[in-house]
């Protein structure tokens, strides 16, 4: 399965997001997407397994525990295929960057007249 079909799934994408902060144990997972997206254990299970499966997750043993964890290759795949995209959005945020100093220095500048104002 290619990693953007297995990304394609809201859940997995959010279990992802989880794993992005560090290693996370199954139990602290499910927790988390048990509450927001109101699906039981074994579904959460379930899209654990298809995250290892593709190899965009990990899990080590730790004790009795199993610790999970994101595999960043699969994802530097994802990042290889957006790259002839980019083209799309990277003009439009650096004209936004531009824009925000822009404002920024305007304000400075304001302001550092209003000081010098009697």
């Amino acid at each position: 399965m290619h990693a953007l079909d297995v990304l394609g799934d809201p859940v997995r994408r959010r279990i992802l997001e989880l794993l992005a902060e560090g290693e996370l144990t199954s139990g602290a997972i499910g927790a988390v997407v048990q509450a927001e997206f109101g699906i039981s254990q074994p579904a959460v299970s379930q899209h654990l397994r298809v995250l290892r499966d593709s190899g965009l997750a990990t899990v080590r043993p730790s004790g009795t525990r199993r610790l999970y964890a994101v595999n960043s290759g699969p994802l530097q795949e994802v990042d290889v295929w957006l790259d002839r995209f980019r083209r799309f959005w990277t003009p439009h945020l650096e004209a936004l960057a531009t824009e925000l100093a822009r404002g920024r220095r305007e304000r400075r500048l304001s302001e550092s007249e209003q000081e010098g104002s009697p």
